[in-house]
């Protein structure tokens, strides 16, 4: 495979070299807001404008608005998907859709190394939102999008340059603890050039609480241990990042484009744990303290270009888009171990160390051409390469003495997968009514290599996932549509290596080669009613994903725990998910959202007794007061229900935010934010079972606050090109 990413990165760099750019808008200009279409024609999107979050929706997707949270102008990524509907971000930045974590996200309609494997949490929590424009959640894709993520697909827009000629902005904020963040973008815009460029520093000095508390029972039900862990960690983020990306119209029908991303993580942490276990009569059997530091690095770079070229007739074109990104991630974990039971007391050293490389190209060619009758015909073809290289190496001592290598805990392992897929989509009218039907096939290879044990396989199979949307126009402004897609959930390569991985001395996770895909078929149904400037949307849906991944721990003695992933059955999920988006008053909007949800889990394979069900209720709220013209304040929260879990379940969580913003003049702005006033935000997990009891409580200092001033300049210059609303604009599938 090697060989392929030489081949694939060389017309790649020439490619970019031609101009760097983000592959966004169609050569001819549009208008920067698009107008709601006639009712009865199109199924396209309507607008809500003037609310909070602003709202669009197409026949596939919904998008969000965050330029104007406050939260989003102070904080992350994680942040700002927390007050949109359907998505809930955990306290450790995990990300879910309707309860299913299973989310590709991507960046302007491009999947983002970033977000993929170990590091995808902590990039959300520590990557500054204030250069995102907008989010769009797509819980039923067409077939134009790639079927990786079953929950569906969140899509990061970030802003581009809309002013004509010279513009940009400068950002400062400063918040409680030390965190601060500071960034500068910068445009210029003319009739046939484009170029954008923008770079942030962020510093977030972060402290954790961990509390587990456990107990092993035998087969009678009785106790036969306890124990209980208490974990400290303060630590510091330092995050830069950058993004430079220019377009071209080399002609009235060509726009060449290309773009250069980069981000550098440095998070370090201290460390303390505390661990006491007892036996069934009480008596203290084991008892360590843990202290040490912890410092990583990630470091992900994308280089992409993009050749669009404009054919005859109204929305025909063609587009080939490239791109290589590299993600890195290294770290050390140096661990100081005193155990005073058993005795005799001994101290030890520890010393883990990670070494990781992720390659992945792309080649993508999208074909758009109008056909008879209003209709519209999509058809495209993806290559997809990823090489995966992981070191993991261990070694322990006593303190003051040598380091010897635990093999263990060291090994090396690849994980290089290929993709090959091709799709078309079809959309016509019939008067009031539009169908929009869609396959995708992909061919898979993938080869797995546990270079320490000497254990290869492979994996190579053929799949197809359709997609149909439905949509019928009810009258002004209201509209009935249903919708059906087959997405897959792929193993990561962590997932399928089985070497045990530590964690601590209580915890170990272990990969399960053996895991197969999970495969999602989902169902909605919606009605949506646009009244003025209010938007109403509910959503009944349905999933079944055969072969569910799932976690399964297990004690392995001594309460140690092992976490490994495990095909289920099915897993089956249903509810009624509720939008209303509009104005209270000429000064008050609001944005609500509320969801009813059952879900089931089948793992009788696995030795489970029973298939377990349950419910769960969530929601989220903003509210916006323009309390003069350069007076603005926003209260906004949510509550994460109660979700089930294969072995127990995850206790519901909720904060409150609080924001304002001040305008000085038209240049200048300040923002004052408070994060979790109620100082609510923790996470608690609980493992129930016959034979083993668990409650881990995560907390942390979310509550902050933050001080923040914009200064933004230009927009005067003359024949400037507007690149519009587009729906995944950024280079993604069309909707």
């Amino acid at each position: 495979m090697k060989n392929h990413l030489f081949v694939l990165a060389s017309p790649l760099v020439l490619l970019a070299s031609g101009a760097l750019a983000q592959p966004a808008s169609p050569p001819t200009a549009k208008p920067a807001q698009a107008a709601p279409p006639a009712e009865g024609k199109t199924v396209g999107e309507v607008v809500v404008s003037g609310a909070a979050p602003d709202v669009r929706t197409s026949i596939d997707r919904t998008s969000y608005n965050v330029a104007k949270d406050l939260q989003a102008t102070t904080g992350s990524i994680g942040d700002a998907l927390r007050g949109v509907p359907s998505v809930e971000v955990d306290v450790q930045g995990n990300v879910a859709l309707r309860g299913d974590p299973n989310v590709t996200i991507m960046i302007d309609g491009k999947p983002s190394g970033m977000f993929k494997g170990e590091g995808r949490a902590a990039a959300l929590q520590s990557l500054p939102a204030d250069q995102i424009e907008r989010v769009e959640v797509i819980t039923n894709p067409t077939a134009a999008f790639d079927p990786e993520g079953g929950a569906g697909v969140i899509n990061l827009i970030t802003k581009k340059t809309r002013k004509p000629g010279y513009s940009g902005s400068l950002r400062a904020n400063y918040g409680s603890e030390g965190r601060a963040n500071v960034g500068g973008s910068a445009g210029y815009n003319s009739a046939r050039l484009t170029v954008t460029a923008d770079a942030a520093y962020r510093t977030d000095p972060q402290k954790f609480w961990l509390t587990n508390e456990r107990e092993v029972l035998d087969a009678t039900g009785a106790t036969v241990l306890t124990s209980r862990e208490r974990d400290i960690s303060r630590g510091d983020g330092r995050i830069y990042n950058g993004r430079l990306s220019a377009d071209y119209d080399v002609t009235a029908a060509d726009r060449l484009s290309g773009e250069l991303r980069f981000i550098d993580m440095k998070p370090s942490v201290a460390t303390y744990e505390h661990y006491e276990a007892q036996d069934a009569s009480g008596a203290l059997t084991r008892v360590f303290d843990r202290t040490g530091e912890q410092d990583f690095q990630r470091r992900n770079g994308e280089i992409s270009g993009t050749w669009r070229r404009k054919l005859e007739g109204q929305d025909h074109e063609l587009v080939v888009n490239g791109s290589l990104e590299r993600t890195d991630l290294t770290g050390d974990r140096d661990q100081a171990l005193v155990t005073s039971l058993p005795e005799p007391p001994l101290q030890a050293r520890e010393r883990f160390s990670q070494d990781t490389r992720l390659d992945q190209v792309e080649l993508k060619v999208d074909y758009t051409r109008p056909m008879p009758d209003e209709a519209k015909l999509k058809a495209g073809y993806v290559l997809q390469i990823d090489e995966n290289d992981y070191l993991n190496t261990a070694a322990r001592g006593l303190a003051g003495g040598p380091l010897v290598p635990d093999l263990n805990f060291s090994n090396r392992f690849t994980y290089d997968q290929t993709v090959h897929q091709a799709y078309a989509t079809y959309e016509r009218p019939f008067g009031d009514f539009t169908v929009l039907a869609g396959l995708r096939v992909e061919s898979v290879e993938i080869d797995i290599n546990q270079i320490t044990t000497n254990i290869q396989a492979t994996n190579d199979y053929t799949e197809a996932y359709p997609s149909l949307h439905l949509a019928y126009q009810l009258g002004e402004g209201e509209r009935l549509s249903a919708s059906y897609s087959r997405r897959v959930q792929r193993p990561n390569a962590n997932d399928l290596n089985p070497f045990l991985v530590y964690i601590d001395p209580a915890n170990y996770r272990r990969g399960n080669p053996d895991l197969k895909p999970q495969i999602t078929d989902s169902f909605e149904a919606a009605w949506q009613k646009r009244d003025g400037g209010t938007l109403y949307i509910g959503t009944l849906f349905y999933r079944v994903s055969h072969d569910g991944v799932i976690d399964v721990t297990e004690d392995i003695g001594q309460g140690i725990l092992v976490t490994t992933r495990e095909n289920a059955g099915q897993v089956r999920t249903a509810g009624l998910e509720l939008v209303a988006n509009g104005r209270l008053s000429k000064t008050i909007t609001y944005n609500l959202s509320g969801n009813v949800g059952w879900q089931e889990l089948d793992a009788g394979d696995l030795g489970f007794a029973e298939t377990r069900d349950g419910f769960t209720v969530g929601g989220r709220a903003n509210l916006n007061w323009q309390v003069t013209s350069k007076d603005f304040i926003q209260l906004n929260g949510f509550v994460n229900g109660e979700r089930l879990t294969a072995q127990g379940y995850r206790k519901a969580s909720g904060l409150l935010n609080l924001g304002y913003r001040h305008k000085f003049s038209d240049k200048v702005s300040g923002v004052v934010t408070v994060q979790d006033v109620l100082n609510t935000f923790k996470d608690v997990q609980v493992i129930d079972t016959d034979t083993l009891r668990d409650r881990t409580v995560r907390d942390g200092n979310f509550r902050g606050v933050f001080v923040g001033l914009t200064w933004t300049f230009g927009g005067q210059g003359k024949a400037a090109r507007d690149p519009g609303f587009d729906f995944g604009g950024g280079g993604g599938p069309p909707g």
